[in-house]
């Protein structure tokens, strides 16, 4: 079966035809041979029995009258009539005593002759293969009757050489028509598969040539289909609109449903409907033929759709503003990248094909993409990774907001880059920042100065006791000078504090996250503004957690965060007491704690709140809740939410008329 499976079809169309023929030839011929055989021979026989009788019947007066002359003669012109020359080999008459009365044989008579082919009794006649010297010889033996009585019997003997010479001459007839018949049939059957299996061959080479990617080849299916066509009317060639490549039955169902706010547009009359497979008439073959036209037809159209596609997309994927990365979705490896993206990494393709996109990310050993799969919700969806860090090739960082999608890339799993340079942008936010910090030092000036005047005036009163007991000529013990030395110094070192958390504070922040507790920010901003809050009569409340997971986060931009939060409580508890003029307590609490695997912080007041329809806006630039006296511009709280959003985190506020105000922020935690 394995051997028969590898056969062409026109092979095994042929050689089963033959076989079949070949079996049923050879079965008619073994039974028509028999059948001729076996009738020829009877017949023989039967024409045996004939003479034999026939000279009996004619033979019986001689017998009976004892005349031999005649009745040799008689034998003779029998034996010698016509076509019995060559069939008769022999006649001769015996009486009842097996006396031979006449023969026919030139020489002496065979005496085994006479008792080899007795007739039996009842029996019409006996014939018998004998053997007449070395001549084989059917010898037909029929009795000569006069009345009820048998007076003598008839011997004629058949040759069956001759006999057999006649049926060689029919077999070799019958044998010559027979294999005429298979040459005629061997020839009808190479034609005939020939004929089937011609469009098969012509599809299959159609079929090679549309995976060699060749799609323009002529359609030639033969003689046969040109017939077929001819007969059944030739719809194939169905442009539409004039376009060759455009069959009806796609603009049919590309121009959709009949609206009536965008009816269909109007065929000409040359563009009739038709469908894929519309002949449902002829045999298999041609109708396999006609859907092969169609499938190529399709294949040329969407494969033209798809080229159109294709050049459309990899046109926008080269000529696209920002930089565009193809990356396996299990390695990360770049399968492919755009022309901007070679110029803004610094990388040339070729480099930057095979490489790792890790090598491209964070030096801190994070890769951004590295939990892509855990943000997937469904296949084709997209995550968005906001300001993250990204190295050019000769290692400077810049900033970029990444949006991957999902993606296939020939067979693999793939994620579609796009990236955008925010570094300006970055840059922008952190002079914003800057420009509100040195506003905010401009705020602090009179808290600071109040501050530093403490110090400065300790270390001027321990100098003036000093000068003032040198000038009385009094001598200074040696534990009061330990006293103002020591005193000295530590004011000192209280007023170089201040000054450095100003420093800190007032310093570029530092876009680089790192690894924080997130109380030090709020310590520090605390030193600074502690003691204006005490000038103001407002009470602080710290509650801060510790042990406290670490953030990853800027600390010197989460100052400027809690700085701001602190600042709007002071000002809601100012607000509030200028409206009502009834005493209240005065309190900003701080607390720190972990919620749900987050680290949080609240910023709490007792002031005045905000109103519920203004709470939507509260994060939008340039929206104040203050009144004008206090100078409040709207860029606080906004500029907080962004350095907050940069983290990962999330802001939320809660507020109450009269009541006071809560702002929430929570961080996710790195180990």
């Amino acid at each position: 079966m394995i051997r028969f499976r590898d056969i062409s079809l026109r092979n095994k169309i042929f050689f089963s035809i033959i076989g079949v023929v070949l079996c049923v030839s050879v079965a008619i011929a073994l039974l028509a041979r028999w059948i001729l055989i076996s009738s020829l021979t009877t017949e023989l026989e039967h024409r045996g029995v004939a003479i034999a009788q026939a000279m009996a019947e004619r033979g019986r007066g001689y017998v009976l009258d004892n005349d031999a002359d005649n009745l040799l003669t008689l034998i003779f012109d029998a034996a010698e009539l016509g076509e019995r020359k060559s069939l008769v080999s022999y006649v001769f008459v015996s009486d009842m005593e097996h006396k031979v009365l006449a023969h026919t044989f030139v020489q002496a008579f065979p005496d085994e002759l006479r008792t080899a082919n007795d007739i039996p009794k009842g029996a019409p006649n006996s014939v018998k293969l004998l053997y007449a010297g070395a001549e084989p010889t059917y010898d037909v033996a029929v009795p000569m009757e006069e009345g009820l009585y048998q007076v003598a019997t008839v011997h004629v003997g058949l040759n069956k050489r001759h006999i057999d010479k006649l049926v060689d001459k029919l077999r070799t007839t019958f044998l010559g028509f027979i294999f005429a018949a298979i040459i005629i049939i061997f020839l009808v059957s190479l034609r005939v598969s020939r004929s089937i299996t011609q469009p098969l061959v012509k599809l299959i080479k159609m079929s090679d040539e549309i995976t060699r990617g060749n799609l323009s080849f002529k359609l030639d299916l033969g003689r046969q289909y040109e017939d077929f066509l001819s007969e059944h009317g030739d719809t194939e060639p169905c442009p539409a609109y004039h376009d060759s490549v455009l069959p009806c039955w796609y603009v049919d169902k590309a121009l959709g449903p009949v609206s009536p706010s965008s009816p269909r547009v109007k065929k000409p009359p040359y563009c009739t409907d038709c469908l894929i497979r519309h002949r449902q008439f002829g045999d298999e073959i041609m109708q396999l033929a006609d859907s092969f036209v169609y499938m190529v037809r399709s294949v040329k159209l969407y494969r033209n759709r798809l080229g159109e596609s294709e050049a459309k997309y990899r046109s926008m994927f080269d000529a696209g503003p920002d930089p565009i990365f193809i990356l396996a979705r299990d390695t990360l490896d770049i399968l492919d990248a755009n022309p901007r993206a070679e110029s803004a990494y610094g990388y040339t393709k070729d480099e930057l094909m095979g490489m790792s996109f890790k090598k491209l990310e964070s030096k801190n050993g994070e890769v951004s993409l590295g939990d892509f799969k855990k943000h997937l919700d469904q296949p084709g969806a997209c995550v968005f990774y906001p300001k993250v860090t990204h190295y050019k090739k000769d290692g400077r960082p810049f900033f970029v907001n990444m949006h991957a999608c999902d993606t296939r890339y020939g067979a693999r799993e793939a994620i579609i880059l796009s990236i955008t340079d925010i570094t300006e942008m970055v840059e922008k936010d952190a002079q914003l920042i800057q420009a509100g910090k040195m506003a905010t030092l401009g705020e602090m000036s009179a808290g600071i100065a109040h501050e530093l005047n403490q110090p400065l005036n300790a270390i001027k009163m321990g100098s003036d006791f000093l000068g003032l007991q040198m000038e009385m000529g009094r001598a200074v013990s040696e534990r009061d000078l330990q006293t103002v030395a020591r005193e000295i110094s530590v004011q000192v070192d209280r007023a170089s504090e201040i000054i450095d958390t100003l420093r800190q504070f007032s310093l570029k922040a530092d876009m680089f996250a790192e690894k924080l507790n997130l109380n030090e920010p709020v310590r520090n901003v605390l030193k600074m503004v502690s003691p204006q809050l005490e000038l103001q009569n407002i009470k602080l409340r710290l509650e801060l957690f510790e042990p406290l997971p670490k953030i990853r986060a800027s600390g010197n931009r989460l100052q400027q965060v809690f700085f701001n939060l602190v600042s709007n409580a002071r000002d809601a508890i100012n607000m509030k007491s200028d409206q009502d003029g009834v005493p209240f307590d005065r309190v900003i609490t701080i607390r720190s704690f972990t919620e749900n695997g987050r680290v949080a912080m609240s910023v709490s007041d007792t002031g005045a709140g905000i109103e519920q329809s203004k709470l939507e806006k509260i994060f939008e630039p340039f929206f104040s809740t203050k009144e004008e006296a206090l100078g409040g511009m709207g860029l606080g709280l906004a500029i907080s939410h962004g350095i907050v959003k940069d983290y990962g985190g999330d802001i939320a506020v809660e507020s109450d008329i009269k009541k006071g105000t809560t702002f929430k922020l929570s961080f996710p935690t790195v180990s």
